[in-house]
């Protein structure tokens, strides 16, 4: 069982990228320009690796060799966008790794691309790529290649023995129980399961007795294992159920208006853990997106547009309008819901200016992107 923390460690011990690695202050799937390039990678380091896994690391300033961190992000369709984009599509996983120096809302992104030892290429055309073309890494740069078209095995033994090195070990394990539930999390209520006498999953969070089912809030899921933080939201609320075979999450999302919130079932995420020391992750959007009067909205929705545009030109708002401001991300998306196609979009332009006010309201923002990525792609 490689512990993620120490591969990412022992992947920036080799200062420049190479034809097996690759790291990024941060990737941009929301836009063409953000997910061809994210693609372009990942078919070079695939054709580049044949026989062995490769990896992006995202978090890390590229000259200083720096580990800042980035927002967690629990998007499992990302594969179905390799899979949608290339032919040949290698298997590829993404994982958000702790790191004790980083605030608690920041991980290390890990992108790891298992290859099928077949040419992988583009299936369609995206942002200025055209269909067809095939990458390769050329030292640490994705380049198009067009003709002698090899795909051979230069780097498995290293990649073998950057792996071998990252192996987890029981100091570790115990270390990474004990720094979660004393130290990151001990003003919280903190739970941890041994499955299969082997791996340990942490959970930390308030929690809410409503009936006979419990609600953790400020939650934060980790396998201590791998140190890979499997769920966190300052916002959302999550039911937990644990059995000896599998850890079951259920994120609920507060939907609501002049403050009538109600909690709707968002996605369903079951973790099985098998007796031959592998695991298994399977996901399921379970949201039914509530509906309101569409009077009412195309109001919120006037309304926030004209909010919009005097935070663009810096204009003072009124009390009334920054009270609107606080559930602008919220109101935003459940015209979205209902049909206001360019809602979107409207909260998207929001973006530069909402960063500028208070923290909770970009809070509430970046909360919202996640889960409308979720939503986009079901």
């Amino acid at each position: 069982m490689i512990n993620k923390r120490l591969l990412i460690k022992n992947l920036l011990a080799h200062n420049d990228e190479s034809s097996f690695y690759d790291k990024k202050r941060k990737i941009d799937l929301g836009s063409k320009e953000g997910k061809a390039k994210f693609l372009k990678h990942i078919c070079a380091l695939s054709n580049s690796n044949p026989k062995n896994n490769s990896f992006i690391v995202v978090g890390v300033e590229d000259e200083a060799n720096e580990i800042r961190g980035v927002d967690f992000f629990d998007d499992s369709k990302l594969q179905n966008l390799v899979n949608a984009y290339l032919t040949n599509a290698p298997l590829i996983s993404y994982e958000n790794v702790m790191f004790p120096h980083l605030p608690p809302d920041k991980v290390v992104g890990l992108v790891t691309i298992r290859p099928t030892g077949e040419i992988t290429s583009l299936r369609k055309n995206i942002w200025k790529y055209w269909g067809g073309s095939i990458f390769l890494r050329d030292g640490s740069i994705s380049m198009p290649k067009d003709f002698d078209i090899e795909i051979k095995d230069v780097n498995s033994e290293i990649v073998k023995s950057i792996e071998n090195k990252a192996k987890n070990n029981i100091e570790h394990t115990l270390d990474g129980v004990i720094d979660f539930m004393n130290n990151r999390h001990d003003e919280l209520e903190s739970h941890y399961k041994v499955f299969k006498e082997q791996f340990v999953v942490c959970w930390a969070g308030n929690t809410k007795q409503v009936k006979k089912d419990t609600y953790y809030s400020r939650v934060d899921i980790e396998l201590i294992n791998e140190q890979v933080r499997l769920f966190y939201s300052a916002l959302d609320e999550v039911t937990i159920e644990v059995t000896d075979n599998h850890f079951k999450t259920i994120e609920y999302v507060s939907l609501g208006l002049n403050n009538r919130q109600e909690h709707y079932p968002l996605e369903e995420v079951v973790i099985t853990f098998q007796e031959n020391g592998s695991y298994k992750i399977d996901s399921k959007m379970i949201f039914e997106p509530p509906r309101f009067n569409k009077k009412t909205l195309h109001h919120i929705y006037n309304a926030n547009n004209a909010l919009v545009k005097k935070l663009k030109k810096n204009a003072r708002l009124t009390p009334s309008e920054e009270k609107d401001l606080q559930n602008l991300p919220e109101t935003y998306l459940i015209c979205y819901l209902n049909d206001f196609s360019e809602a979107k979009e409207k909260l998207l332009e929001a973006k530069p200016y909402l960063k500028e006010t208070n923290g909770k309201v970009y809070e509430a923002y970046k909360e919202t992107v996640r889960i409308l990525r979720k939503v986009r792609y079901n």
